[in-house]
């Protein structure tokens, strides 16, 4: 977890906002009219519009080099697309989310689907929809480029979904992500194309758990059309309620970094799984009033940082500090399910995880040993010493998006 008191806060590899941000230009026009109110069904796409186009092969390569990633994959011009679609929220009731859908230009008709899950945001423009020439864009542009129908879904609470995101809450990242494919499948012929059933699924840090979420969802037959073609995680949180809050609240992160993640973590899981009674359980005087409104997706990574304390303790009352160190109750339950995502299925498809050494956040090996004890070989692909802004972790994920690229060419190929 890494907290830039300039651009944003990162955790676990999770990024809050990303640094050298620029926003998608809008307002666009839509490109169809808005989906009737009774058109209530899962993955119902309600309305479209085109924030930008990047018309050459050479424009995507200036928009990823912009980003910080490479450009070798860049053999078509994309048209970025913002999708609003109909899904389900944590409890399972009605609501809308949006996402973002990159589509080569001039490609063939019949395109493999890639779906990539971003790492941690706070603010609703911490999304892939919602900037360009960013962090949390440009994978999606960069598969696009490379000949495939590329989404990635801003997840609840994100982009124009409304309300706060609940964040790393593995049910709704898996509804909101299989919903964006459903309506990426009805959106895609509106641009001459069709998709193919197998979907490419990859995803970074929060997003290497929510692509798990979804690769096991595709498998288990919860979408009648798609099915899952191979799966790329990149420097996950795998073990979140074990590993990483241990290093939380040991002090072994940076200590900002501790303190953002330690009240995001606290704030996000009482909202769906009633941990505390009153702020003030867990949470020192001092922030115990304003500390949830912080994460209400209207306060940006810097106002974390400004709203937060230095230190762990100055955050947390001795309860609070009790309840992440060691986990029980309702917490307890919503850990295990947020780090079942290696542990309680077996993929079938092609699998591969990523992560750079040294990484200061993620938890590869734990999954890497958790897959093999289901007989599932999942090769780890070290990234060497890899830094993005100082940190080893979001390095992880401009380096592997080439080489994750290059891999899901070469099976679509197959």
């Amino acid at each position: 977890m890494i907290v830039r008191a300039v651009a944003a806060a990162a955790c676990c590899g999770l990024l809050l906002s990303g640094p050298a941000v620029a926003a998608a230009p809008g307002p666009a026009a839509p490109t169809h009219a808005p989906a009737p109110a009774s058109a209530t069904g899962r993955g119902t796409l309600v309305s479209a519009e085109k924030p930008y186009t990047l018309s050459t092969p050479q424009a995507v390569a200036a928009d990823l080099t912009t980003a910080g990633f490479a450009a070798d994959s860049a053999r078509y011009g994309v048209v970025a697309y913002r999708l609003v679609y109909r899904t389900v929220d944590a409890h399972g009731r009605p609501t809308t989310a949006s996402g973002l859908v990159g589509v080569p230009l001039h490609s063939g008709a019949r395109l493999r689907t890639v779906s990539f899950a971003h790492g941690t945001g706070s603010h609703k423009a911490d999304a892939p929809s919602a900037q360009r020439a960013a962090f949390v864009s440009a994978p999606v542009i960069a598969h696009a480029s490379a000949g495939a129908f590329a989404v990635g879904p801003d997840y609840l609470g994100l982009g124009k979904g409304p309300g706060p995101h609940p964040w790393m809450d593995i049910g709704s990242e898996t509804t909101a992500s299989l919903d964006m494919l459903r309506a990426a499948r009805a959106f895609a012929p509106r641009t001459g194309h069709v998709l193919e059933r197998e979907v490419m699924v990859t995803g970074f840090s929060q997003g290497a758990s929510a692509a798990l979420g979804l690769g096991r969802a595709l498998e288990a037959g919860q979408d009648s059309w798609f099915r899952l073609g191979a799966l790329a995680p990149v420097s996950g949180a795998y073990d979140f309620g074990g590993a990483e809050l241990r290093a939380l609240v040991a002090g072994d992160l940076d200590a900002k970094s501790g303190v953002v993640y330690a009240a995001y973590t606290l704030v996000a899981f009482n909202r769906l799984h009633d941990i505390y009674d009153n702020p003030g359980e867990v949470f020192q005087d001092e922030y115990a009033d304003t500390i949830e409104a912080l994460f209400d997706g209207e306060h940006t990574g810097q106002d974390l940082v400004q709203g937060t304390p230095e230190k762990l303790d100055d955050l947390l009352t001795a309860h609070g500090r009790e309840l992440l160190t060691h986990p029980a109750g309702a917490l307890a339950e919503a850990l295990r399910t947020t780090d079942a995502v290696c542990t309680d299925w077996a993929p079938r498809a092609p699998v591969r995880l990523y992560t750079a050494s040294g990484d200061e956040q993620a938890t590869t090996e734990y999954c890497r040993a958790a897959l093999a004890k289901k007989g599932v070989s999942a090769p780890v692909t070290d990234l060497g010493a890899v830094d993005y802004h100082g940190s080893r972790h979001l390095g992880s994920n401009v380096a592997a998006t080439p080489r994750i690229v290059r891999w899901f060419g070469e099976l679509s190929r197959r």
